[in-house]
């Protein structure tokens, strides 16, 4: 026995001591984990029986720790889960004032506390009314009392569990079902509820009342451990922030990863996934035997009801069960996907994935069982794979949806890592970006998903779909994901067995799968250096196809912010002209290109009437689907088209004016048009804007036009009233925005210099750029905004004032200038 146990066996059973003790045992640094969490326990089990033989409670009666509390597993800042029982003899006056002889020590404490006073038979009338009170009885254990009425209700409430399973059980299911749609996945959340969230605690719980039925067992390889991890780190949680929660925010992430001993953040959300990853996996197969299980039980009368009908059958026979073949080795039975009796992992290297591949054609789950079998006796493939296992795996990945429930499967018993072996370095590796769904390893998976449904659009299918799984595989090493990328790729594709020259293809691919959505929308598509650059990287059409599938799939998967038809226009309008080039069509050139009918007439009448013009329509593309099935086209932005009389500040002037109006800049084009006069000629600026409405409907041109007349004359103050706004909308506490960064980008450009902002979003950064150009005495000749989640990238084409590319180190005080404007 401690010393700390010895002196909270001697403390009276007052608040004061037990907290003492209490406070000792949570900053015992040599103790942690689950003994932390059983000696809390222990002493506060010994602090309430103290409380209650205090008392002097009436016979019949007893305190019972219920749920967490019962399993003696007290966090920090853990309820305490309380039960007065008794037996209904003792006069209820005697009954309350013994229950606030309990209570109020602990709210004293400041304790929060959920408690009860019921009868046997009342506790057992408010289970069968209340599921969550069912399985908080589940865990009852006496802290003092009558122990036998308490062995009693625990008896009879388990033989309820085990009778009723067949109603409970779904209610069950459908309370996971429901809590998971609310509070997400944890092995996928960057700040994720380690009890609510699916694959948390309560799923752990829930599987052990699944258990508590007899009608089936989770897969019990890795679960208490599982369990353990998430128990370790709310406690963690809960002595980093002195708070009862479960959430495990971002700005706590670094200390619970101290108080756990681990490197850092990122360690700590890593176990916190596998973690969930198996209590997951364990949920999926659990519930789908007890669905099975259920569903042949009802079966059962009927089938008896029409075997004594035909008076055929064995006699308390059972019906055979049917096997299905599926391919060589492997067969459905009941609903899965098994090995047949005939299969020989030992002798058959491609049988795992044979049975993947099938089960996911099939649309059906892999049995677990199956699956355990074929990790512990298949054999290894021979490096570089047979045609037969390069085949299978393509089969597997083209599936589609079905692919995600089988490959999870495969990666519960490690085959995956085994057959790939750098997949282990991004398995679980969280996403810090918000834009992300998934860990790293998930959105791999997603993306071939996605990739599958884009095969038909391409000449290689195959090729597409391993590029596709492997195009995020150099997250797991330090530098430029896609440059390490490339390298682990090329080593994978050929251990898949693919020749030299598909290896290159699917190198090239990984290498460049940022390519034309970064391109198309951070550079000027009608630079001849645009073009030809990605042309010279791409190499061939087929590739191009390729990264043009690959392209959406990955945007596809990464999250909602990350595709739009917006991006889709710019990547097939990039694609297309890329095309040209790898087929020997001449690049137009830019500066010969006369300006549009609509351009030329709105720069007329700026002219004539020395004042801006302007016209707002909607713009109506195919978003890149080359298909000519496809639907009807669907907007991409509007087109807003300004000519004016060129004049300093027009830049800022219309960014703020757009600003104002809730309109998000995409991108912007900015020309001088010389046109005759009476006198000579006479020069008029012509903006050509992409622009999108936040939301709501797009204002009125006429309104435009006069906030930019006033914008331009000085009348409209654009800072402060961008000022104003943002000063409505408070930001979060707790989030602190990267400083910005200004480079200048290596693009090869004849025709500007081009800039690159990298800032967080926010109302009116075009027009703070702007405002910092026109400080320079530069000119603008494009620019290109790329929004994803909260970080903007702009791409700025500028010019000196006579048009002449800027010097290096007049780009490079450039830059500064810019990062300190927006600093």
């Amino acid at each position: 026995m401690t010393n700390l146990e010895v002196s909270a066996e001697n403390e009276d059973a007052g608040p004061g001591g037990y907290a003492a003790a209490r406070l000792l045992l949570l900053h015992e640094k040599e103790r942690s984990g689950p003994p932390r969490r059983t000696a809390l326990a222990r002493l506060t089990d010994d602090w309430l029986a103290a409380l209650f033989a205090a008392a002097a409670p009436p016979r019949g009666t007893a305190l019972v720790a219920v749920g967490g509390y019962g399993r003696s597993e007290l966090s920090p800042r853990s309820d305490l889960d309380l039960l007065l029982l008794h037996d209904g003899t003792a006069d209820k006056a005697a009954i309350a004032a013994l229950a606030d002889r309990i209570w109020y020590p602990v709210w004293d404490l400041g304790l929060a506390l959920d408690h009860s006073v019921r009868t046997p038979a009342e506790a057992r009338t408010t289970a069968a009314d209340d599921l969550k009170v069912h399985l908080g009885l589940l865990d009852a254990r006496p802290l003092a009392g009558d122990a036998g009425l308490v062995a009693a209700l625990r008896t009879t409430v388990l033989a309820d569990w085990r009778n009723q399973a067949p109603k409970r059980l779904p209610e069950l299911d459908a309370l996971c079902r429901e809590r998971a749609e609310r509070a997400g996945e944890l092995q996928f959340l960057l700040e994720p509820d380690l009890k609510e969230a699916r694959g948390g605690l309560r799923d752990a719980q829930a599987l052990r009342a699944v258990a508590a039925s007899w009608l089936a067992d989770a897969p019990r390889e890795g679960l208490d451990r599982a369990r353990r991890r998430l128990l370790d780190t709310r406690d963690a949680l809960h002595l980093a922030t002195g708070r009862a929660t479960d959430r495990l925010a971002l700005q706590e992430q670094d200390a619970v990863a101290a108080e756990l001993g681990l490197l850092d953040a990122d360690t700590l959300l890593r176990e916190v996934y596998e973690a969930a990853r198996t209590i997951s996996y364990a949920t999926d197969v659990t519930w789908r035997e007890v669905n099975r299980v259920l569903k042949a039980r009802s079966a059962r009368p009927r089938l008896r009801s029409l075997l004594g009908r035909s008076g055929g059958g064995r006699s308390g026979g059972k019906p055979p069960i049917e096997r299905t073949p599926l391919a060589e080795g492997v067969v459905e039975m009941d609903g899965e996907v098994v090995l047949a009796r005939t299969a020989k992992p030992e002798r058959d290297p491609v049988l795992p994935l044979r049975a993947a591949a099938a089960a996911a054609q099939s649309g059906l789950p892999l049995s677990p069982h199956a699956v355990r079998h074929l990790a512990a006796t298949a054999k290894p493939l021979p490096v570089p794979w047979p045609a037969e296992a390069r085949e299978e795996l393509v089969t597997l990945l083209g599936a589609g949806e079905a692919t995600v429930p089988v490959w999870e499967a495969l990666e519960a018993e490690g085959i995956v890592t085994r057959l790939l072996p750098d997949w282990e370095r991004v398995r679980c590796r969280p996403q810090r970006n918000p834009v992300h769904t998934w860990t790293v390893d998930r959105h791999l998976v997603e993306t071939a998903v996605r990739a599958a449904s884009l095969t038909r659009r391409v000449g290689r299918p195959d090729l597409l779909l391993v590029a596709a799984l492997l195009h995020d595989i150099g997250k797991g090493w330090p530098g430029d994901h896609s440059v390490a990328g490339e390298t682990i790729a090329r080593d994978l594709a050929a251990r898949v067995g693919f020749d030299r020259t598909d290896t290159a293809v699917v190198a090239t691919a990984v290498r460049h799968h940022l390519l034309l959505v970064e391109t198309a929308t951070r550079r000027d598509l009608d630079d001849p250096a645009t073009v030809q650059a990605v042309a010279t990287a791409v190499g061939t059409l087929g590739t191009l196809e390729l990264l043009h599938a690959l392209t959406e799939a990955d945007a596809l998967a990464t999250g909602p912010a990350a595709w739009s038809s917006w991006r889709a226009s710019l990547v097939a309008d990039l694609v297309k002209r890329v095309a040209g080039v790898l087929a020997g069509e001449p690049l137009p050139d830019p500066e010969a290109a006369a300006p549009s009918a609509e351009q030329e007439r709105l720069a007329i009448e700026a002219l004539r009437t020395g004042e801006p013009v302007l016209a707002l329509h909607a713009r109506d593309e195919h978003a890149a689907d080359p298909d000519p099935d496809a639907s009807a086209p669907e907007p991409v932005g509007v087109e807003l088209v300004i000519a004016l009389p060129d004049q300093p500040g027009v830049l800022p002037a219309v960014a703020g004016v757009l600003a104002l109006h809730r309109l998000t800049v995409r991108a912007a084009d900015l020309r001088a048009v010389d046109l005759p006069t009476g006198l000579g000629t006479g020069s008029v600026l012509v903006l050509d804007w992409r622009v999108a409405a936040e939301y709501g409907s797009l204002p009125e041109a006429a309104r435009l036009r006069a906030d930019l007349v006033r914008a331009l004359d000085g009348s409209l103050d654009i800072p402060a009233r961008l000022a104003e706004r943002e000063a409505a909308y408070p930001r979060r506490r707790g989030l602190t925005a990267p400083p910005p960064r200004v480079t200048v980008a290596a693009a090869d450009s004849r025709l500007a210099t081009v800039i690159e902002v990298r800032a967080q979003d926010a109302p009116g950064l075009l027009h703070r750029i702007g405002r910092a150009l026109e400080g320079a005495a530069v000119r603008v000749r494009s620019a290109h905004v790329s929004t994803l989640g909260a970080n903007a990238v702009d791409t700025l084409y500028v010019t000196r004032p006579d048009g002449s590319l800027l010097l290096p180190e007049e780009a490079v005080d450039l830059a500064r200038t810019l990062e300190t404007a927006l600093g």
